[in-house]
């Protein structure tokens, strides 16, 4: 064979898919990749059939090398069936990477709206605090809790004082504002396994999980007494806004969650006639 007519093959190794393509997406590149090494290897045998055909032409040709090229030819034409087969198989693969992406992000969505779903069916849409459905939840559990392990636990009422005159004054609007502030101040004040909820219009209840006695219950109050009475910047208005506290004690005021709420409920119209911040059940 002449120099200029010989033909090397020269295969390197394969690049590695990059690690932050999926599991598929990954066996599709390596794939791919050797479909083109396959096709490279076709492409190399046909020059070399060919340049050993044009070498041999006008010889004498050895024994067995007309048998060895005709093997040869056959050996080009499977990889070449090999080339085209594989390229059909990473076809059909990558149609399975779109479908799979597709009904993981159909997936995502339909996780994502019944999380939507669940988080409003248990919580107020304007302030995004728990609602009753929720509380009671939580309370009854609470109770369970208590009643195993001989705690105490406490429930209050809290009631934003004259707070139909801000949305007589200033409209719904401001006062949908105020219940937000509000209700934002009250989530800092709540504990990790404690709760506050709107029980309606500008009404919340607050459960306080394992506190030791009522006194640790009227320093809590204190304190929401005190968060809300920050004025609210609404806008050009400083409104200063607040509130009256019920408090009733688990199990002394009561011993199931009608029974604690009804307490706490009468304790803040007593806090609200005295003008007190607070009161606690009798």
């Amino acid at each position: 064979m002449k120099s200029n007519q010989r033909i090397k093959v020269k295969l390197g190794k394969l690049p590695k898919p990059s690690k932050t393509a999926t599991p598929l997406s990954r066996t599709l590149a390596h794939s791919e990749q050797i479909k083109d090494v396959v096709v490279e290897c076709a492409e190399e045998l046909s020059s070399v059939n060919i340049a050993l055909e044009q070498e041999l032409a006008d010889q004498e040709q050895p024994a067995g090398v007309e048998k060895a090229l005709e093997i040869s030819g056959e050996i080009e034409i499977k990889v070449q069936d090999a080339a085209e087969q594989l390229a059909a198989v990473n076809i059909a693969l990558e149609g399975e990477i779109k479908e799979r992406e597709r009904l993981e992000h159909q997936l995502v969505s339909v996780k994502a709206q019944e999380e939507s779903a669940r988080h409003a069916a248990f919580h107020d849409p304007l302030t995004g605090l728990p609602n009753r459905v929720l509380f009671n939840d939580r309370l009854e559990h609470g109770l369970s809790q208590a009643n195993r392990h001989g705690w105490n636990l406490a429930v209050m009422f809290v009631d934003l004082d004259e707070f139909k005159n801000i949305n007589d004054q200033y409209g719904h609007d401001v006062g949908d504002t105020v219940l937000q502030t509000i209700s934002q101040r009250l989530k800092e004040t709540t504990r990790v396994d404690d709760t506050i909820s709107r029980h309606g219009g500008d009404e919340f209840l607050y459960l306080l999980m394992e506190i030791n006695n009522i006194r640790d219950a009227t320093l809590v109050a204190k304190k929401i007494i005190e968060a809300i009475q920050k004025p609210c910047n609404i806008g050009t208005r400083d409104l200063v806004i607040r509130a009256s506290i019920g408090i009733s004690m688990f199990p002394k005021h009561g011993k199931s969650a009608n029974d604690l709420i009804k307490s706490a409920d009468k304790a803040m119209y007593q806090a609200k006639r005295l003008k007190s911040g607070y009161a606690i059940a009798r």
